[in-house]
């Protein structure tokens, strides 16, 4: 057995202190994740995951599996449920600084970088969403590029392929991020891998672990498309897209120079043409969402690639720098690093007391906070006046939510008060149908009157959504009103036909 060279020695402390620091965020997320309560989404996650399948409306089916180990794992535990998001960040930490690694990057780069995608794993880890997994489908899928880049080696299109459909089947976005690897290779050094059987054998790689999820689109007439569209028109309709650029400062704070740096590493003789690429699998997908219109956090799972980059560049310049300028540039950079950090912990962490002057700054930058409050009290409510109802009306009724949270929050806390479970047109709520007799008495919430008018023989109102806290939400503020009804006008059959809504 060889000894263990000098060089392995840095690499592997440096590899260590990835880990080290991807571990902390687990841990804080595990520590502090249950602070407050389920998200809507999370509850619509929840729910999915308990009728997995290859396929759903909202996304692909990589975040509800996810969320049904968790279920297998930990139960219905908020920490837990959250745990595989929270590790899938971290994982993201450590290519992120491997990546550098490629680039050239040594120990203090590596770390460097590593630390400048802290604030955002942060973020996402707060909530389980397929946000998480779309986030370390792009490290991963610039990892394994600049690794090939830096190797020349064909064989990592095996790799990429891998991560490209891992990452189809967490966010469709991907495709953004393949028009961007496309144009690099096209215009780049890598145009010869054209030729190369491994480009086409990761191609193909990648399509067979998307195809499932692609058979399950053709079998369901490509609905996810057409809640895209849904959702993309409401996004703009509604100025949520109209902040694209303001929004990349957000994204970034305090680190945007690094991620500038980031740029210039790849178009500029610093990195040369050898990992150009990198450099325009941030572009492209950044072009493509100005023009069509995208979120601004649409772009966040790009910026460790121009971390990477960025962390390398100034690596090189400070090694040209006199030891006084060199230490003060380098305090420069890890305070403002440092500081992103604390910002986004802040921001994002649920530490805050509800109410709190932190509490209501922190939920006027992440309103998320308050779509995770009252969804027990919600069942309990409805729980109370199904049980006010007459012995003979309390035995027939059933549930109809008007969204996803109400209905993934009945159906988590309503088996322990004996609820039924929720019908809901939402997205694949619909799918499971309005069961069989059809209901002919409804405790009906997530509805207005509006709504409701002429479509019953009677609706009455019975209660309100509230919550113990206080808190203003999608829920006590939009539709807190509570209905009993009565008689559906009209065929079941047809009329839930027509009743499928996206959100």
């Amino acid at each position: 057995m060889t000894g263990e060279t000098g060089r392995d020695t840095p690499k592997r402390a440096a590899f260590g202190l990835l880990l080290t620091l991807a571990a902390a965020t687990v841990l804080v997320h595990a520590l502090v994740g249950g602070r407050y309560g389920f998200h809507r989404d999370e509850l619509a996650t929840l729910d999915d995951a308990r009728h997995l399948a290859w396929g759903y409306v909202a996304y692909p089916p990589v975040t509800p599996f996810f969320g049904w180990l968790s279920l297998q794992l930990f139960g219905t535990s908020l920490s837990g449920f959250r745990f595989f998001a929270s590790l899938a960040g971290g994982v993201a930490i450590v290519l992120t600084g491997l990546m550098a690694r490629e680039l050239g990057g040594g120990r203090g780069a590596q770390l460097f970088a590593a630390c400048a995608v802290t604030p955002m794993v942060i973020a996402t880890g707060t909530l389980m969403q397929y946000v998480s997994f779309d986030y370390l489908a792009w490290v991963a899928v610039a990892f394994f590029m600049a690794r090939l880049c830096c190797t020349n080696d064909a064989r990592w299109w095996l790799a990429v392929g891998a991560a490209i459909g891992f990452g189809m089947m967490s966010k469709y976005s991907m495709v953004f991020l393949v028009a961007g690897i496309a144009v690099g290779v096209i215009g780049g050094e890598l145009r010869a891998h054209l030729r190369s059987k491994w480009l086409w054998l990761g191609t193909t790689l990648a399509i067979l672990i998307f195809l499932p999820n692609l058979l399950w689109q053709l079998r369901h007439d490509f609905i996810s498309l057409q809640f895209l569209q849904h959702i993309h028109a409401r996004d703009v309709r509604i100025g949520r897209t109209k902040d694209f650029l303001p929004d990349q400062l957000t994204l970034t704070f305090f680190a945007l120079p690094v991620a500038l740096c980031g740029l210039l590493f790849y178009f500029s003789s610093y990195g040369g043409r050898r990992f150009r690429v990198l450099g325009w699998m941030f572009v492209v997908p950044f072009v493509l969402f100005v023009l069509g219109k995208g979120r601004g956090y649409y772009m966040a799972a790009g910026y460790p690639t121009l971390y990477a980059g960025g962390a390398v560049l100034l690596a090189a310049w400070q090694s040209h720098l006199g030891r006084t300028w060199r230490m003060l540039t380098g305090a420069i950079g890890w305070t403002a690093i440092t500081a992103n950090i604390i910002l986004f912990g802040a921001l994002f962490l649920p530490i805050a007391p509800v109410n709190s002057p932190w509490w209501h700054r922190m939920a006027a930058t992440n309103d998320d906070v308050k779509e995770e409050i009252g969804w027990q009290e919600l069942a309990e409510t409805v729980a109370r006046i199904r049980d006010a109802l007459p012995p003979e009306d309390r035995a027939r009724v059933r549930i109809l939510a008007g969204n996803y949270g109400e209905a993934g929050a009945i159906n988590l806390y309503g088996p322990a008060l004996g609820l039924p479970r929720v019908i809901c047109p939402v997205n694949s709520f619909w799918e499971r149908g309005y069961g069989e007799p059809p209901p002919e008495l409804l405790i009906v919430l997530g509805f207005s009157r509006e709504d409701l008018e002429g479509k019953f023989d009677s609706c009455e109102l019975l209660g309100r959504i509230t919550n113990r806290e206080g808190v203003p939400n999608e829920e006590t503020t939009r539709h807190p009103d509570i209905f009993l009804c009565r008689h559906l006008r009209g065929d079941w059959s047809a009329s839930w036909a027509k009743a499928r809504r996206f959100g």
